[in-house]
């Protein structure tokens, strides 16, 4: 395991199946402030079967399209089976279609691979801090997929003004702790809040109840 000269804060698991990349992607983390390694794996069943005998990373860098099973099936494992984990995909085609798939399967962001230092560190700390991360190319193909490609979703059911106020302002930058305070709620209460939505809407992340608010216009597109 490659890391820093001090503990990480937070570790990162780094799933690719191209070995330059990995390595190059491992080194890299390992030199961002408070970041560090906690294992590389070459495809989903690799990382699942190190998963069980290391020390559970905070972050997986998940690539997509990788042999034996992919980031489909493996972000779709570990949301069931290790929701706390959080899912930063990565893939070399930005196509809104992989981009909206892989966060209905619980991904808390996406770049693509030839992301620039500054941003994957960015991202890194944004999915932490918000729970989500999206660049600005990114959130433009989300937006176009939602209003060209995509089908059209139900009518918000049973939605009170409390929790449609809440789907806005996890639209925007606001942390988690932010929005409770915003709502004059507790955190506990707000945790309440996002269980519910995640039942009624059938999602998984902060960015599923993005798309969902997006989709039946909560929310002005331009605020993703």
């Amino acid at each position: 395991m490659i890391g820093n000269a001090n503990i990480p804060a937070y570790k990162v698991a780094v799933v690719d199946d191209h070995v330059l990349l990995r390595k190059a992607l491992a080194r890299l983390i390992c030199s961002f402030e408070n970041y560090g390694v906690a294992f590389e794996a070459s495809n989903g069943k690799e990382f699942i079967a190190k998963l069980s005998k290391q020390i559970l990373p905070d972050i997986v860098l998940l690539d997509i399209n990788m042999p034996e099973m992919d980031g489909y099936a493996t972000a779709s494992w570990l949301t069931k089976h290790h929701p706390h984990i959080k899912i930063l995909a990565l893939s070399m085609e930005s196509d809104d279609t992989n981009i909206i798939q892989m966060i209905k399967l619980g991904a808390k962001g996406f770049l693509m691979k030839n992301v620039e230092p500054e941003e994957l560190n960015d991202a890194l700390n944004s999915v932490l801090a918000k729970d989500f991360y999206l660049s600005d190319t990114i959130s433009g193909k989300v937006i176009s997929g939602l209003q060209s490609g995509a089908q059209k979703a139900s009518e918000p059911e049973a939605l009170t003004e409390k929790e449609k106020e809440f789907l806005r302002l996890i639209c925007t930058e606001l942390t988690y702790k932010d929005i409770a305070e915003r709502l004059f709620i507790s955190p506990r209460t707000l945790d309440d809040y996002r269980n519910a939505l995640f039942e009624k809407l059938n999602v998984h992340s902060r960015m599923g109840m993005a798309i969902y608010a997006l989709r039946n216009k909560l929310v002005d597109i331009n605020q993703l």
